[in-house]
């Protein structure tokens, strides 16, 4: 009911969208629904609307999401599809708290993103948090069954004072993905808030909701597919069990240090049929490859095609579909910090072997390379890191040049076909040999007013292409 008169009176004000709320949660005929509305002022204190500013090369634009607020000093936490991967800390700015039904902000300051559960952390304000309350203090609820109804909350827009409101549905899967999630028949909360039992009990953390696949008919198009993503909604649900135990995980810094790594950059699930043939059809087990050459995973020995096993004595298990096995590996990393040991169990050449795999800290991350904006140019240059070595499979020795990280639009090097992550490794046939050489020619090109035009080697997929810049 209250989606229906959300969706029939979009532009309620925020006195009628509570006072509707009010009236139906207490013209209910369940039980349940009476309880709700006796439990929703308090859990209220743990849900935030979180706003702030991105500030690109181009232009600066506001973002909102939904926050959690998870321990009593004012740590909140929301989702990591909040924030775009790799976007510099120094891109993110001003942000600010609201509570649900007010108009008041708070000044919050961002912590970083934890890389294991994938949440970004804040901390608002002292003189907020006598209002909030952790979702800690709620207690957890049992997992639910298939069928078990749970409830959650969401929030409008920043022009309605961001009313909060209320969803249901019943649960329609419980699945280990490779956390325990579970799926409810319809929309249960706003991603980054929580998700209650009938009794208030914390069930779990709603998610950012998966796409929904869609035919669309027209009269010149017959059953073209679709998918749609609801961005303000979600059934995608968290269980309490996964989500607790990563809400102590704020990062040192706000690039999300520490961030443990191997140096493994391809796992894939062992495919069935391989799996029969080397007597595996009871075990689970990841294929290694794209192992970067002087990483922990190399000094350790691991090697191409090796099937790991286990992890510190421990099978890995049998999830479904077979590719979650590959994040549960991932995650099985990041929950150590670098200095501790992994041990994994690999098969190789009908073998099992053991081989010990010191946990490193990341080398420098996308979010922390060096980067510039060339206006004239139309592009911003960034410093070249192990990621982008992996994604273009530079061998030994290619760690010179610069990663594009951002085009303009109608610009010269856009209307020459550069694109972002395109690979520069000569500028005007000088071969760049580190960000600081790239950054000092393309200075020198955009500040001479007479240039007429410029020359790109860049590579992109494996081929080199030259690209010619006219700028006048």
């Amino acid at each position: 009911m209250i989606l229906a008169l959300r969706k029939m009176f979009p532009c309620l004000t925020r006195r009628l969208a509570v006072s509707a709320l009010v009236v139906l949660l207490a013209g209910a005929t369940t039980a349940g629904a009476l309880e709700i509305s006796g439990l929703l002022k308090e859990r209220l204190r743990a849900v935030v609307a979180v706003e702030f500013t991105i500030q690109t090369e181009t232009d600066r634009r506001q973002v909102t999401a939904a926050g959690t607020v998870v321990d009593a000093e004012g740590t909140i936490i929301i989702t990591g599809a909040s924030i775009s991967p790799g976007l510099p800390v120094d891109q993110l700015r001003d942000f600010k708290v609201y509570r649900p039904e007010s108009d008041e902000s708070f000044a919050a300051s961002y912590l970083g993103q934890d890389a294991l559960s994938g949440f970004h952390f804040l901390r608002v304000e002292e003189k907020a948090r006598e209002h909030l309350s952790p979702l800690t203090r709620f207690g957890t609820a049992a997992v639910p069954a298939l069928g078990d109804e749970v409830w959650g909350i969401g929030l409008r827009g920043k022009d309605e004072d961001f009313a909060p409101y209320v969803l249901s549905a019943r649960v329609a899967m419980v699945a280990r993905l490779p956390n325990r999630t579970a799926l409810a028949a319809q929309d249960v909360a706003s991603p980054g808030l929580p998700v209650f039992g009938p009794d208030g009990q914390l069930a779990g953390l709603a998610l950012n909701s998966f796409g929904q696949n869609f035919l669309l008919f027209s009269r010149t198009q017959a059953g073209a597919p679709i998918m749609l993503v609801n961005a303000e909604e979600s059934s995608v649900v968290l269980l309490a069990e996964e989500v607790l135990p990563f809400l102590h995980r704020v990062p040192a810094t706000p690039a999300g240090r520490p961030a443990s790594w191997l140096g493994i950059y391809g796992l894939q699930p062992v495919d069935p049929e391989v799996g029969k043939l080397l007597q595996l059809e009871r075990q689970s087990g990841v294929v290694v490859s794209d192992i970067l050459a002087d990483s922990p995973a190399a000094r350790a020995g691991l090697q191409d095609r090796d099937i790991v096993l286990a992890i510190d004595g421990q099978p890995l298990p049998r999830l479904k579909p077979d590719r979650v096995v590959v994040s549960y590996v991932g995650q099985e990393v990041l929950k150590r910090r670098p200095g501790d040991t992994l041990r994994f169990t690999v098969l190789r050449d009908g073998a099992r072997l053991e081989l010990p795999v010191a946990v490193a800290d990341e080398p420098k991350m996308v979010r922390e390379a060096e980067r510039k904006y060339f206006e004239r140019l139309g592009f911003t240059a960034r410093e070249q890191v192990v990621a982008d070595r992996i994604l273009h499979r530079a061998g030994p020795g290619e760690e010179g040049g610069v990663i594009v990280n951002f085009v303009k639009p109608n610009s010269p090097v856009a209307a020459a076909g550069l694109r972002p992550d395109d690979w520069v490794r000569e500028i005007d046939g000088v071969t760049v040999a580190d960000f600081t050489a790239a950054a000092q020619l393309l200075a020198a090109i955009e500040a001479d007013r007479t240039r007429a035009e410029f020359v790109l080697l860049t590579r992109r997929g494996g081929e080199t292409q030259v690209l010619r810049v006219k700028l006048n």
